[in-house]
Order: structure tokens, then sequence, then C-alpha cells
């Protein structure tokens, strides 16, 4: 288990973008993340990990490890790799299970879906089906690793 919730962490995030008066500072803030978020090494940005449905482009990679998923992501748009970035901070760390039922609430709470241009918001729930995606693959293979072969 994570230290911190996914529920904990959207309300983190939440509670940050609270302390911004308007977009314009929102949106510095995003890129900030996105500047902070470690670029992925070439050898992952390939078309298998690309995001299908974003007009930039941008990586998601998925680590499991311990029973937990862990992503990587990056983009060639710098505002992209910030909202990445939010996604990776609140789903990375967690269970298959957990990643994959997760109601991700804080989009819509930091205003998100109304700001975001249409191409830019389908681009985020993009990245967050391939995430689901991403845990309900990894459940079912957690799930068939454990069923016992009949001999």
């Amino acid at each position: 288990m994570s230290s911190s919730s996914i529920h904990q962490i959207q309300q983190e995030i939440i509670e940050e973008f609270e302390l911004f008066e308007d977009w314009t500072d929102r949106y510095e803030y995003i890129i900030d993340l996105g500047k902070k978020l470690p670029p992925l090494a070439e050898q992952y940005k390939t078309e298998e990990n690309l995001i299908k449905g974003c007009l930039s482009k941008v990586w998601l990679v998925p680590r499991f490890e311990d029973r937990l998923l862990y992503f990587d992501a990056d983009s060639d748009a710098v505002i992209v790799k910030g909202l990445a970035s939010l996604l990776v901070r609140v789903l990375s760390g967690h269970t298959p299970e957990e990643i994959a039922s997760a109601d991700l609430y804080f989009i819509e709470r930091i205003g998100m879906t109304s700001h975001l241009a249409q191409t830019r918001s389908n681009g985020l729930l993009s990245m967050v089906k391939q995430m689901k995606f991403y845990g309900l693959a990894y459940q079912a293979r957690q799930h068939s690793d454990n069923q016992e072969i009949p001999s």
C-alpha cells in the first residue's frame, strides 16, 4: 500500500490549485510541474508507449514493482507534460485495483475540464483511460499468475 491514498493526493492537488487566484497562475503552475517531471529515456519514446487521442505526443510507460503500478510519462508539449505529471502523481505507486477503480474527481474540481481546449481535454481523458487500462491489465495478469494450473 502507498503512504497516501489516491483520494488524499487528489485533495492535496485541489488545495494547491485553490492557492491560485486565476487561470494564468494555474497554467504557470502546470507548466512548472511539467518542467519538473523527469524526461523519459529516448528508448521509451516508442510508438507503443504513445497515447492515442492526444494532439501532442505523450508517452506513458508502466512499471510493476512489489505489487504496485508506477508510471513514467513525458510529452513534447510542456502544458501536457504538466497534466501528465499530475496524473502520475495521483496514480503512481498504487495497486492495479486501486488505479483501475479510481474516481479521478480532482480534474473537474480544479477546473481542468472547463479551462482546457477540447483537444487537450480529450488528450487528458486518453491518458486517464490508458492508465486505468494498465491497472486492469496488471490486475488480470496478477490474477492469472495466482491461479493454480491443473495438472
